[in-house]
């Protein structure tokens, strides 16, 4: 195949649009190396010689819209990051949610799981928590709009950076619920037991309609323009129960958006009083 083309202002304008078109993300032109990078293997694979005739193809042949999505939506993820959050669910949210709800299922919602390591995070703070307190009785749904990732993350194969540090940061969770392989370390069947995964978009409510005791929609809002922004949480408050928490990532924030949240603390909201 030729060449591919080079990416003009104008037809990255229009690229840009196409990926809020499909994801709600909202880039602006300096991703076009990035998007160029990304694009370029699929557009071979296609033998299409210009990023038009792939918008082209994304746009009357819907069997290519996953592997579009696939290619520029950004999944940065980690275990247990940002520790203070692990912690208040460990210290705080548990304890108060297994004494206020005797007997019950803890629901659980990881809104954009990614390749998995903060819904594992979670079942492994759930699995911990039985340990010390005794039985807890969870699920967690695990969605994410790339079917790519949640290939990765049913699989929970992890090597690299991912698993060495889990390893050196938690040592013992690592030995417990990890078993080390050629590629890596793969999750312990165990961990998955309590799992659920589907593939689903934030703009849109969830289906079919379920109820949380929590949801954590973490490092996704800073990918959406305001707009969006507001979209994704008015679809995710009727995932809510009247008690739930809302957990957030470490550089977002919804106050000065108008919602039903109210602040808890940093990165942890809860419905305002008289929501339902």
């Amino acid at each position: 195949m030729a060449s591919v083309a080079e990416l003009s202002p104008v037809t990255l304008a229009a690229l840009i649009a196409l990926v809020r078109k499909h994801t709600g993300i909202a880039m602006n032109e300096r991703k076009s190396v990035l998007l160029e990078r990304r694009l370029r293997p699929r557009m071979a694979a296609l033998a299409l010689g210009s990023y038009q005739a792939y918008m082209e193809r994304v746009e009357s042949d819907r069997s290519e819209v996953p592997h579009f999505i696939d290619l520029v939506t950004t999944n940065d993820t980690q275990f247990f990051r940002t520790p203070h959050i692990w912690e208040y669910l460990a210290k705080r949210f548990l304890p108060e949610w297994q004494r206020s709800h005797p007997d019950q299922c803890l629901n659980i919602w990881s809104a954009a799981s990614a390749s998995g390591e903060e819904l594992y995070s979670a079942a492994m703070l759930c699995e911990e928590f039985q340990l010390l307190h005794g039985p807890l009785r969870y699920r967690i749904l695990a969605t994410d709009i790339s079917q790519q990732m949640l290939a990765l993350a049913t699989a929970g194969q992890y090597g690299g950076r991912s698993v060495e540090r889990l390893r050196a940061s938690h040592p013992a969770l690592y030995a417990r619920y990890f078993v080390a392989n050629t590629a890596g370390a793969r999750v312990r069947d165990e961990l998955k037991r309590n799992v659920t995964f589907c593939r689903h978009n934030l703009l849109q409510p969830l289906r079919p309609a379920q109820q949380f005791d929590l949801i954590l929609l973490r490092n996704v809002l800073i990918y959406f323009d305001a707009e969006h922004q507001q979209t994704v949480l008015d679809c995710a408050r009727p995932s809510m129960k009247p008690h739930a928490r809302l957990i957030l990532g470490e550089s977002e924030s919804i106050q000065r958006l108008a919602s039903d949240y109210s602040y808890d603390a940093p990165m942890i909201y809860s419905l305002r009083a008289g929501q339902p």
